[in-house]
């Protein structure tokens, strides 16, 4: 039987056909159980009040909340309760073109919208810090009339963790989880975004990653094979990385003391021993950095969007 979240009652005055449950009126306590069992009553009962009155007494109780800590535990994310943190700051050189590669149009549209709009579109996500070069803040300004969540902006850094660590500083203090995320990745679905989130409400730390399909080995610097590793234990990490605001403020404060640097977001945890939970993805989430990944980038949209005949 479903519960919702608000159910009426009535109290009726008795009837010479009906059942009474007067015992159960008189005694407050037991009132209270049987209203918050939510049972079905039996046909033909009805509760009799003590005293009748002329009119019906309604009373309305919410039958399936949970403690806070109940919901964590079922890795329930409540609603606007995570801050993203979008990476759109990077150089792209690899792509060898006259702008940034999250910038270059994929299909008509910025590839750093993309992700921008899934992500707005999340009952989870509260706001977006976008953390890019003021130059182009204008093309999340614009698209932000049609999303409905905040949106705010942060300067990149030099690296890729200054770049986080100044997000992380633009961040609502209520904030339940941070989801870091990089912008030349405009094809994350939202499914595999609510999976993360989930693993990192469960965990502390969790990231997107897909088993690694390749041969990997191991080489020396003069390009002689070490060993071959086993690839049955390896990871291709991807983003979204969630991690929650108090773990990451303390990973970042024993990286800075130590002058460590780390190329990805959940490696700041690792530093501090904690276990980070890999999430299973999608091999379409790919990084456009090349324009090998532009052409395959449209072709994965274009089959997606395509209409079967």
């Amino acid at each position: 039987m479903a519960l919702h979240s608000n159910l009426s009652f009535s109290l009726h005055p008795p009837s010479s056909k009906s059942s009474t449950l007067a015992p159960a009126l008189s005694n407050p306590s037991s009132f209270l159980w049987l209203i918050l069992s939510c049972s079905p009553l039996p046909s033909g009962v009805k509760f009799a009040p003590k005293e009748q009155k002329q009119h019906s007494k309604r009373i309305r109780i919410g039958c399936n909340s949970k403690p806070e800590a109940e919901t964590e535990s079922l890795g329930v994310v409540k609603e606007r309760s995570v801050s993203v943190i979008l990476l759109a700051g990077g150089k792209g050189k690899r792509m060898g073109a006259s702008m940034p590669k999250q910038y270059i149009p994929l299909l008509g549209q910025p590839i750093a919208l993309y992700s921008f709009f899934t992500f707005s579109l999340l009952r989870e996500v509260k706001e977006i810090v976008v953390v890019c070069d003021p130059t182009y803040k204008d093309i999340f300004e614009d698209a932000s009339q049609e999303i409905q969540v905040n949106l705010k902006f942060a300067s990149p850094g030099k690296e890729r963790q200054d770049s986080v660590f100044n997000g992380f500083q633009e961040i609502d203090g209520s904030s339940e989880l941070v989801c870091i995320h990089d912008s030349a990745r405009p094809l994350v679905s939202s499914r595999d975004i609510e999976k993360v989130l989930k693993d990192g409400l469960l965990n502390g730390a969790a990231v997107l990653g897909v088993p690694v399909k390749a041969t990997i080995k191991e080489a020396n610097n003069n390009s002689f094979v070490v060993k071959t590793l086993d690839r049955k234990t390896l990871w291709e990490m991807q983003t979204p990385q969630v991690i929650k605001p108090d773990l990451l403020r303390s990973g970042f404060e024993l990286v800075n003391r130590n002058c460590l640097e780390v190329t990805d977001d959940v490696s700041i945890v690792e530093h501090l021993k904690h276990p980070v939970y890999i999430t299973e993805g999608a091999y379409t989430n790919i990084k456009v950095t090349t324009p090998d990944d532009l052409l395959l980038a449209e072709r994965i949209l274009n089959m997606e969007t395509a209409v079967p005949a």
